[in-house]
């Protein structure tokens, strides 16, 4: 049976009846099992400082090393391709990706394989199991990207030197610079986009599980709140009937014999009380488990649209490279043709730089919060298990 709390201590602020709206990612939790405050100092904290808190943290780091020693700089000095084909593809490749992927997520499948079949078998297990399915694809998914960035780099690794090298302050290229320029756009053209494959980085599709998972959870959530609302304007009128029965008793007591006021004491007054008390803490607990699994589906989704953004964005920043280098070409070796592509491409490329470094960024983020959310909504579930 695994431990469930061994995740560290969570103060769940899903106990309410109201929720957030939208509701706000995990924040007492890191994947180390290290217990972090989640208070925040202040009512609306800065970006910046909630930006700053997640990079510095220690599974960020961590993520981070492991991706950039064997993707980015593999000690086996493999090709980008590749290690693309072995994030993207099944077959004997699939088995590096598996080994990678169970290094880097958390709680694994066999951690939440183990935890789920201790829960009762109804239809909200079933939507929380089919979260950590959606949780564990969008991982993979997000580690996909990186052997394009690593190869979209390689790709515009000769033009970058070419940058560094030519005088654009110049108004006349040499012929030998002009044959290097156009050598080096040949072999540009002839490279395919990084980002164009959708069937390796569809985004799209995978945000649009979390949105049906999203509708799926909703009608529960509002049910649950309703029950509970439900149980409290009873246990509320119940507390009023001991009241009004207790005064009735005293006001009895006066005519009746003792016989008959022990008699009274000691019958059940408003079983309702008594009746409502179980139900109240297991709806409790469920709305625990539902706010939990609502709030990180809708919390992951947001990562993933923000990704898809940013890979359309590099996606056409290629394709819009390729098309003006293309029409170049067309032209043979003219100097001014090359010497304005260039200028062009130039200019273009530090915005390119700029792109790749935002969604490189955003993937960490992403697998981060991606692992955190599987770990508090397993505590979650571990926690009211009993219930």
């Amino acid at each position: 049976m695994p431990q469930c709390l061994s995740f560290g201590s969570l103060t769940s602020s899903s106990a309410s009846a109201s929720g957030p709206n939208p509701p706000a990612p995990p924040q007492g939790y890191s994947t180390e099992h290290t217990p972090v405050n989640s208070t925040q100092s202040s009512p609306a904290p800065t970006v910046s400082r909630e930006f700053n808190r997640i990079i510095l943290g220690n599974s960020y780091k961590e993520i981070r090393s492991i991706i950039e020693s064997e993707i980015f700089d593999p000690p086996d000095g493999n090709d980008p391709l590749q290690d693309q084909t072995q994030l993207g593809n099944g077959g004997a490749a699939g088995d590096s990706q598996m080994r990678f992927l169970e290094k880097l997520l958390q709680p694994d499948r066999d951690f939440v394989q183990k935890a789920l079949p201790q829960l009762k078998s109804d239809s909200l297990t079933r939507l929380i199991s089919t979260y950590f399915d959606h949780s564990e694809a969008a991982f993979e998914l997000c580690l996909r990207v990186f052997p394009c960035l690593r190869y979209a780099r390689i790709m515009y690794a000769p033009l970058r030197d070419l940058f560094d090298d030519l005088p654009f302050d110049s108004n006349h290229l040499s012929q030998s610079e002009c044959d290097r320029a156009f050598d080096i756009l040949s072999v540009f053209d002839t490279q395919e986009n990084p980002f164009s494959s959708p069937d390796s980085l569809d985004f799209s599709n995978m945000s649009s599980s979390f949105y049906e998972l999203d509708q799926q959870l909703r009608p529960y959530l509002q049910e649950s709140r309703s029950k509970l609302r439900v149980l409290r304007w009873a246990t509320t009128g119940s507390a009023l009937c001991f009241i009004a029965t207790a005064v009735g008793v005293v006001a009895t007591a006066i005519v009746i014999t003792t016989h008959a006021l022990v008699a009274i004491a000691a019958a059940p007054i408003c079983p309702v009380l008594s009746h409502f008390k179980n139900p109240k803490k297991k709806e409790l607990a469920q709305l625990a488990q539902l706010e939990a699994a609502w709030g990180v589906t809708f919390a992951v989704k947001q990562h993933l649209d923000s990704i898809d953004r940013l890979v359309d964005l590099l996606h056409g920043a290629v394709k819009a490279d390729k098309k003006s280098v293309r029409l170049v070409l067309e032209m043979g070796k003219s100097r001014y043709a090359i010497q304005e592509i260039l200028k062009l491409l130039h200019k273009r490329y530090e915005s390119f730089r700029l792109l790749m470094e935002e969604l490189q960024t955003n993937v960490y983020i992403s697998l981060n919060f991606v692992n955190r959310a599987r770990s508090y909504l397993l505590h979650q579930i571990c926690l009211h298990q009993n219930a």
